[in-house]
């Protein structure tokens, strides 16, 4: 039979160095599945995308212990095959934690070169978890 591939706590455990079968790795994924991996991005322009498919960047203002995030100075980007990125502004905007799928911090100088006018791309998909 075919060796199945490792999950999540395996893979973090070998970059931990960890022994097969436990130590730092699986605190790591409860870690990361908290909010405390929040913390070093407050007042960070971070991007968000949702389990709809939806990208969110902004300022983050804020969190709790659902890691439902405020973000400042929001704004949605809205991707299409022919018009380009769309960029909505939404200013405060908070979303709730158990709609996100992706957090991830930005670099604000070269995200600030990208022409998203030029950009052609599907919207994304939903995340299936």
């Amino acid at each position: 039979a075919p060796e199945e591939p490792p999950g999540a706590v395996e893979v973090i455990g070998h970059l931990f160095g960890d022994p097969p079968g436990g130590g730092r790795a699986g605190r790591a994924v409860e870690m990361a599945a908290t909010s405390t991996g929040l913390e070093p991005l407050v007042e960070q322009q971070i991007s968000v995308v949702t389990n709809d498919g939806r990208l969110f960047v902004g300022v983050l203002r804020g969190f709790d212990q659902s890691s439902n995030v405020v973000l400042s100075d929001c704004q949605e980007r809205v991707f299409d095959t022919e018009k380009g990125v769309e960029q909505v502004v939404l200013g405060l905007y908070v979303i709730r934690g158990d709609n996100l799928a992706v957090v991830g911090e930005v670099d604000e100088e070269i995200d600030s070169r990208i022409d998203l006018s030029n950009i052609r791309a599907a919207p994304l998909k939903p995340v299936v978890h």
